[in-house]
């Protein structure tokens, strides 16, 4: 879920400026989106593939994958957020690589994955039959899940629909209660500086994108609660391609207020059903609220909950050493290895 940072224009629960690089980063949410449909379907149609990526046919078009690692480990699946950001962000947990398989794929419509715009595949259910036939193609039988924001709603209903192929999830920045995640959001916006609240507030009657005290505290917002120290570099790869028509369709234009088909999700009466060993983390300052993740994590029978110091909702770059670390000895135990 929450990727957008003018996505509010173009973006992923969760990507924003940050200290005195806010000019480079608005630019490349400015070219994501004026550009991003042209540069995403011109890419998607002379990608070149690496070492260890294919492309997948699956309903709608075809997915890309990244196949790496040679630990023997129960593979693990990164599952990327958004909807639409792509899964470049999460590309640090290859480093666990050395203890299993690792899967990073960008779900259809985004990275550098076939374009989508029919609304009619932007079903959760489509989402949970693309992983599962990545899985079959790979002929893995259990597998490990690793996902963040948006992605942690493509985790649990993965879960619930092939339990039996599931031996262990890693959600980081959960978005389980979307309405309460809503009220969460707004709480860290009631935390920003006074310019910002009105610019906020000010959107909230006219709509308009373009407002430069809107875009200066989209940035503001970013820049807390979305992330804190952003790999620059990363951040242009990963809005070059975002997928905004995902975003549009599940969640708005606005972090703020959630009006797409997301609204109304709560997966919360799912989560003493999970048995499965279970991992939650989240950043500080996450835009979705530490409080309520924690709260979540104590209805999952077993889980732990980590939250990261001086780190919002892409904890994938803001403690991106620690989350490596925390995520192996984790997945570890999960094979019931030290």
């Amino acid at each position: 879920m929450r990727l957008s940072s003018r996505l509010f224009i173009a973006s992923l629960c969760t990507l924003a400026a940050c200290g005195g690089e806010t000019a480079s980063n608005n630019d490349a949410v400015q070219s994501a989106g004026t550009a991003a449909d042209s540069t995403a379907l011109a890419a998607a149609a002379t990608l070149a593939l690496g070492p260890g990526e294919a492309m997948l046919a699956v309903p709608g078009g075809r997915i890309w994958y990244k196949v790496s690692g040679t630990g023997t480990g129960t593979p693990m699946f990164l599952i990327h957020g958004g909807p639409g950001m792509g899964s470049f962000y999460m590309k640090s947990m290859e480093a666990l690589g050395d203890d299993r398989p690792v899967v990073r794929y960008d779900q259809l419509g985004t990275g550098k994955s076939d374009r989508m715009t029919d609304t009619a595949l932007m079903k959760i259910p489509r989402y949970v039959e693309e992983l599962d036939s990545l899985r079959r193609a790979l002929k893995y039988d259990k597998v490990v899940l690793n996902g963040n924001s948006w992605g942690t709603i493509v985790a649990i209903e993965y879960y619930k629909a092939h339990p039996d192929k599931v031996a262990g999830i890693l959600f980081s920045g959960e978005a389980f209660d979307i309405a309460a995640a809503e009220k969460e959001i707004n709480k860290a916006v009631a935390q920003l500086s006074p310019e910002a609240q009105k610019a906020f507030a000010q959107y909230n009657v006219d709509k308009n994108l373009e407002a430069p005290a809107y875009k200066k505290a989209v940035d503001e917002f970013y820049a807390k609660n979305v992330w804190r120290h952003p790999v620059m570099a990363d951040v242009d790869s990963t809005m070059q391609l975002m997928g905004a028509e995902q975003y549009r369709y599940f969640q708005g234009e606005n972090e703020t207020m959630i009006v797409g088909a997301l609204r109304g999700y709560n997966a919360v009466p799912d989560l003493p059903k999970i048995k499965v060993p279970v991992l939650m983390t989240t950043g500080e300052f996450d835009e979705l609220g530490p409080t309520l993740i924690e709260q979540h994590a104590k209805l999952i029978p077993g889980a732990k909950y980590i939250v990261y110091k001086d780190a919002a909702h892409v904890t994938q770059w803001d403690a991106a050493e620690q989350s490596v670390k925390d995520a192996r000895a984790f997945f570890r135990a999960v094979d019931g290895r030290k």
